[in-house]
């Protein structure tokens, strides 16, 4: 037991005794800004997805449900597999054309259409992140607004983009946080809180499961046939 204590006592004195390695400083905000852009401008997008999400809502309407996506462009085939906890028996499949409206390249905030100013860095393990207040150059024209910015110091790609959006009777605040998976800058979680005709409700999604085939068959994007219908014999 002795023997044990001495041997803790030396460890913690070499511990104690090692040189401290001084922790990164945080760069220029503006840098920070100039190394977004650049990193921004030449993002990997994937040719073709396969996820699943989550989504859950309290309020104006309750939901909860899982879903799987198959992405190849703008073609989505969207199968809805679990609703309110129930896996379903069959499960429904939706075929639609439409572009990714999470694609960080169309919500994140450029310079061509924002100013952005600085509100302090924030240490995120062995580096820091950069916070920014964002204000829109011209006015927007669906609704959707970016009112605030973080940059993840390690590859100065958007962490997470807070937002403001508004359509008819429906007005809420959100904020989306990516991060990377493979080599690609993906959502993993969405949250929303809106006020829809006077009720607040509250949504949130999470995406999982990324998957990146170089390509999907054309079938994938192809409705599944109707069940024949039976027909009575003439009498």
């Amino acid at each position: 037991m002795i023997r044990a204590f001495s041997v803790l006592a030396v460890l913690a004195a070499l511990i104690a005794a090692a040189p401290r390695v001084p922790a990164p400083a945080p760069i220029d905000s503006q840098i920070a800004l100039e190394r977004y852009e650049l990193e921004m401008s030449s993002i990997k997008q994937p040719k073709a997805m396969i996820f699943t999400y989550t989504v859950s809502q309290a309020g104006a309407n309750s939901i909860e449900q899982r879903h799987q996506v198959y992405r190849s462009g703008t073609s989505v085939r969207d199968e809805t597999l679990t609703v309110d906890g129930t896996p379903l028996t069959r499960k429904v499949v939706t075929i639609s054309r439409r572009p990714d409206r999470y694609d960080v390249t169309r919500v994140a905030p450029r310079a061509s259409a924002y100013t952005m100013l600085f509100l302090r860095a924030v240490r995120d393990g062995s580096h820091f992140d950069y916070m920014y207040e964002a204000k829109p150059l011209i006015p927007s024209e669906n609704g959707f607004v970016v009112t605030g910015l973080t940059i993840d110091g390690a590859t100065y790609l958007p962490r997470t983009i807070v937002f403001r959006a508004s359509a008819g009777d429906t007005t809420g605040t959100g904020e989306l946080q990516y991060a990377k998976s493979s080599e690609y800058w993906v959502p993993f979680t969405a949250t929303v809180e809106a006020d829809i005709k006077g009720k607040t409700t509250r949504e949130r999604i999470t995406w999982s499961d990324y998957r990146f085939p170089r390509s999907l068959p054309p079938s994938t994007f192809v409705g599944p046939k109707p069940l024949p219908q039976a027909t009575l014999p003439a009498v």
